[in-house]
């Protein structure tokens, strides 16, 4: 069984504008796939679908041979809990610590009091620490996050992504702000994570060379289609094209897909 089904997923937003139309595809676990497409093709909107960020119109999500898109809240949260996700801005309490930041990763496990105090055990602590020194933070455990720079603060959020003891990473241009030399740090850690956890990751990318590198598997997204499935190995120049060819009047903004 797939970790991962999507079928026939669509997105409509308010204005009538098409997100996703019709996504078809399932992902086994422990694969590293990456998900590439031009600015405001769906692929944020794909994401925030899997995890409930935002609930698609028509089709149904399974994780696990669970259907997502018809839980509750309680449900909804459990599902969450083995769902990780790393945004492109970071999305961290600036003015907390590292620590404080990565064991959030916990809260999904607590009860409303636990979380609402931030009471976490000496075993959630210690396993924080080994986390952050695995990514080559424990220096900074301590510091507030609006010290770090723009890749420390991206490990922040893969240390706290890690905390969760997630099934699945989902990861949204999680290199999109950042230099290629903070860049390849992020995608090997990534990479490493997936390999030695058994994590299975979904990336968004805009960089095709960094997902051929990264990425035994390849989705491609176009105007909310997919319009390549495949391995990174059989991604060509033509193929490329069909991705990221402008259609006039087909792609939706990058305001309407990030509006939820």
């Amino acid at each position: 069984m797939p970790i991962l089904e999507l079928k026939h997923v669509s997105k409509i937003y308010g204005a009538g504008t098409k997100a996703l139309e019709d996504v078809s595809f399932a992902v086994e676990e422990g694969e590293f796939v990456s998900v590439i497409g031009p600015s405001g093709a769906g692929k944020s909107t794909l994401l925030r679908c899997i995890n409930r960020l935002v609930d698609a119109t028509q089709g149904a999500v399974f994780f696990d041979g669970e259907d997502v898109t018809g839980l509750d809240k309680k449900g909804l949260r459990r599902v969450r809990t083995k769902t990780g996700m790393i945004f492109q801005h970071y999305n961290l309490v600036e003015r907390l610590s590292v620590m404080e930041n990565v064991l959030h990763g916990r809260l999904g496990q607590k009860g409303t009091l636990a979380g609402m105090i931030g009471h976490y055990s000496e075993e959630e602590k210690v396993e924080a620490f080994a986390i952050l020194e695995k990514l080559g933070l424990a220096e900074q455990a301590y510091k507030r996050c609006d010290e770090l720079s723009g890749g420390q603060k991206q490990r922040v959020g893969i240390a706290r992504a890690i905390m969760q003891r997630p099934r699945l990473i989902l990861c949204d241009e999680p290199i999109a702000s950042l230099d290629p030399s903070s860049s390849k740090v992020i995608m090997d850690q990534l990479k490493e994570i997936n390999q030695t956890m058994k994590i299975t990751c979904i990336l968004n990318l805009h960089q095709v060379d960094v997902a051929m590198q990264y990425s035994e598997r390849i989705i491609g997204i176009t105007a909310g289609h997919v319009v390549y499935d495949g391995p990174a190995s059989r991604l060509d120049q033509e193929t490329i094209h069909q991705i990221y060819q402008s259609r006039s009047g087909a792609l939706i903004t990058d305001r309407a897909e990030r509006a939820v």
